[in-house]
């Protein structure tokens, strides 16, 4: 003999608790999509006084070239070895990413004309708030941060390298607000690489003397 009853409740009463649950999963996702929208619409807040992500005094070439992309900083040291290098943060925060895009190819300083690899090889990215962000690509080993990790300005995220889609050992760093990429600004000076529909460089010495707060 059927009842007309499953689990104990009607039918009926059953179909609406199932309306009644989707109604108010729908509630919230649309809450999340609205906040979500809300922090990505909020405008972005005052410029962090990035500095050099390298060592204190140190002299270092700043380019770009056609096709590098607009904003993208390639860096190389005017003297000294260049793989290994310390990298540093350029001003503090969180860190987001610290791993690899890509693939790391097979370029080392035992074998700098190995293969390439695909994308930024070893890589950082560091939240400084205010919807303002900085990434680190090329690393020469897996980043000495980990994701999560807060990390003060001049602290030491990594080594030059050459890992990824990189024809020689230099840092590629990139500064955005938002989702947008910027002109690079160091010590509070425009680095002028704006455009890549021709080669550029400038020459820069380090200011990334005392470790800040994040």
């Amino acid at each position: 003999m059927t009842t007309g009853r499953a689990n104990g409740f009607p039918p009926r009463r059953r179909g609406m608790r199932v309306a009644h649950v989707l109604l108010a999963l729908g509630a919230l996702g649309a809450v999340l999509v609205v906040a979500a929208l809300v922090v990505l619409l909020r405008p972005a807040g005052p410029r962090p006084h990035f500095q050099l992500p390298v060592a204190c005094g140190e002299h270092w070439q700043l380019g770009t070239y056609p096709g590098h992309d607009d904003y993208d900083v390639d860096l190389f040291p005017m003297d000294g070895e260049v793989w290994g290098r310390p990298v540093l943060a350029s001003y503090g925060g969180r860190v987001t990413v610290a791993g690899i895009n890509g693939s790391l190819g097979g370029r080392t300083p035992e074998d700098p004309d190995g293969p390439r690899g695909r994308g930024g090889g070893y890589w950082v990215k560091i939240d400084h708030g205010g919807r303002w962000e900085t990434q680190y690509l090329h690393l020469l080993e897996p980043p000495m941060v980990e994701v999560g990790q807060r990390v003060a300005q001049g602290e030491q995220i990594g080594l030059v390298g050459s890992t990824g889609n990189s024809g020689a050992p230099h840092l590629h760093y990139e500064q955005r607000r938002g989702w947008q990429k910027v002109e690079t600004y160091f010590d509070g000076v425009p680095s002028g690489i704006t455009h890549d529909d021709s080669e550029y460089t400038v020459t820069r010495t380090s200011n990334n003397c005392v470790a800040g707060r994040p």
